[in-house]
């Protein structure tokens, strides 16, 4: 039987104004527009405009190697304007220089921002949209990563890689997102997961990397899901083990041994081979795509 403490309570909660979702109702109204892309003529200017990229992205956590490559790729197929928000953009210089450099015509500018504080962010999209006019796409890389046994991880280092992984990403999601809305043309994002959202890393005992990855998912679909009455399509990509900097070293070769062994494809990826979906989700080819997430490993979440 409840106590008058717990009708206290119900009363209180059923009082209370809770907002709900808002989907469309099957009206024209309410339903997001259709693309507008028409069959051309030429068959090769129908592919280029197929998977072409517009207007511009913001690419945080992009000066590093998977960062940088997928920059390039969305530059490639028609990208105006790049902002590359990163805590040390500076690394990267050289590189950045090399974009420049090869795509003249275009916009292409660094922010320091730290994702964990929000003024940071809403500092970096103000000053996107200073310098290029708009944000159009959002493509998110912030991560950090930890090995350790879960019995001696200290929580400092649990709560700093979920807070980098998982919240800088949804507060740039949501800062983003709140500027594509003010704009009212809607947009892209995408959230780089991982093979570790999916199943458990091996050998290297990462669960604070694997839980963040694996919040992601479930982030991505929430906004996908209340996002997309904006035209805001929210999706994610999920990495397997790819063969950068961080994956290199006499100390991993162990690993890296492993990680081949435990992959259908015998190795790990190229950094080239994760920007097709990134180009994919940011492009009019995939302009139905919400909710989803692409893996790209080789076939490793196979076994």
């Amino acid at each position: 039987m409840a106590s008058s403490g717990d009708l206290t309570d119900r009363e209180a909660l059923s009082a209370r104004s809770i907002p709900s979702m808002i989907l469309s109702d099957g009206s024209s109204a309410s339903m997001t527009p259709h693309p507008t892309s028409s069959f051309e003529t030429d068959p090769a200017v129908g592919a280029q405009k197929r998977f072409a990229v517009q207007g511009n992205a913001v690419v945080a956590g992009g000066t590093g190697t998977l960062g940088l490559q997928s920059c390039d790729a969305l530059l490639e197929h028609g990208l105006q304007g790049l902002m590359i928000f990163d805590v040390n953009p500076a690394s990267s210089e050289q590189e950045i220089a090399r974009l420049r450099s090869k795509y003249p015509d275009r916009m292409i500018c660094t922010h320091t921002v730290d994702v964990t504080l929000e003024d940071a962010v809403q500092a970096g999209i103000e000053e996107t949209v200073r310098r290029l006019g708009s944000v159009d796409i959002l493509v998110c890389f912030v991560g950090v990563v930890g090995c350790v046994d879960a019995l001696e991880m200290p929580v400092s280092q649990w709560r700093k890689i979920i807070d980098v992984n998982t919240t800088g990403s949804f507060i740039c999601a949501q800062t983003a997102a709140r500027q594509m809305v003010k704009q009212g043309r809607g947009g892209s994002i995408t959230f780089i997961a991982s093979i570790s959202a999916h199943r458990v890393n091996y050998p290297q005992p990462q669960v604070a990397y694997n839980v963040s990855k694996a919040a992601l998912l479930m982030l991505k679909s929430s906004l996908a899901a209340e996002w997309a009455r904006y035209g805001i399509r929210t999706n994610s990509v999920s990495p397997g083990y790819m063969d950068t900097i961080l994956n290199e070293g006499e100390g991993l070769n162990t690993h890296r041994r492993i990680w081949a062994e435990r992959n259908p494809s015998g190795r790990m990826g190229s950094p080239s081979e994760l920007t097709g979906a990134i180009v994919l989700l940011a492009s009019s080819a995939g302009s139905y795509m919400n909710g989803t997430d692409i893996v790209v490993d080789g076939g490793a979440t196979v076994f």
